[in-house]
């Protein structure tokens, strides 16, 4: 299927390893151009080297002025942001009662405001171009409880705000959607690590809690985001669609 994605210029947000590399090199495949956006040095020098047609942009996400930063750089490499996929993300913190206010306000500031704050920079020009899609990663933890406190709280804020901001662009031609992936492995993620920490314990927890019997891969999800982006899509504003094998316990 031609998603007709090529020539359309794509920026992603923690984009260096995982999913968000995997998601950058979709649209690569589809001949998007594509940048990405990290604060690890090394990750970012090996994903452009993995990926060559890849602009990279180092840049810490936690900071509004580095933000701003980071569409001003994307504008400058690819002449405007058609798509944006906000990925940057990460756990943090234990319980609620064991983990401090700075770790939820660090947790909200990744995960929440920097997708708020990047979609907030790209809509303008979008609005004049009359069209744009926009894509938020969240979880399916954050639709349910499973993962660290801070990261529930900052992944269901996003999902509330992809609807609410997906209503309010619609009208200019811009789609807000997002995904939310159950437990994905890849090499640089969690979830490699505790197999290689407990591998039965991981088994056990696959046979108990994904009724597909195997965790994800990063291509099942990039694949979705793909088509979001794409105008095979264009009758899906404000949705965030589960990406997890049957692993989410809601029924929405």
């Amino acid at each position: 299927m031609d998603l007709q994605l090529k020539g359309k210029r794509v920026l992603v947000t923690g984009g260096s390893k995982g999913i968000g590399k995997g998601i950058a090199a979709a649209f690569l495949r589809e001949g998007a151009s594509v940048a990405i956006v990290a604060r690890g040095e090394e990750a970012l020098a090996t994903a452009g080297e993995e990926l060559p047609e890849v602009h990279t942009i180092s840049a810490d996400l936690m900071s509004a002025s580095d933000r701003e930063g980071v569409y001003e750089k994307a504008c400058e490499l690819l002449g405007g942001v058609d798509i944006l996929v906000n990925n940057a993300g990460g756990s943090n913190g234990s319980t609620t009662m064991d983990t401090s206010m700075t770790d939820f306000e660090d947790a909200m500031q990744l995960n929440y405001f920097s997708a708020v704050h990047m979609s907030k920079l790209c809509i303008p020009a979008m609005q004049k171009a009359g069209s744009g899609s926009i894509i938020n990663i969240s979880s399916v933890f954050g639709r349910e409880s499973g993962g660290k406190p801070t990261y529930n709280s900052a992944k269901a804020a996003m999902i509330s705000m992809t609807k609410s901001l997906a209503d309010e662009v619609i009208k200019d031609g811009i789609r807000v959607n997002g995904v939310a992936p159950g437990s994905i492995l890849h090499p640089t993620g969690n979830w490699q690590k505790r197999i290689e920490q407990d591998p039965e314990k991981m088994e056990q927890f696959v046979q108990d809690q994904i009724p597909a019997g195997r965790f994800g891969t990063v291509e099942e999800v990039s694949n979705v985001v793909v088509f979001l982006a794409s105008e095979k899509a264009s009758w899906v504003v404000g949705a965030t669609l589960n990406v997890d094998g049957g692993q989410s316990k809601s029924n929405f």
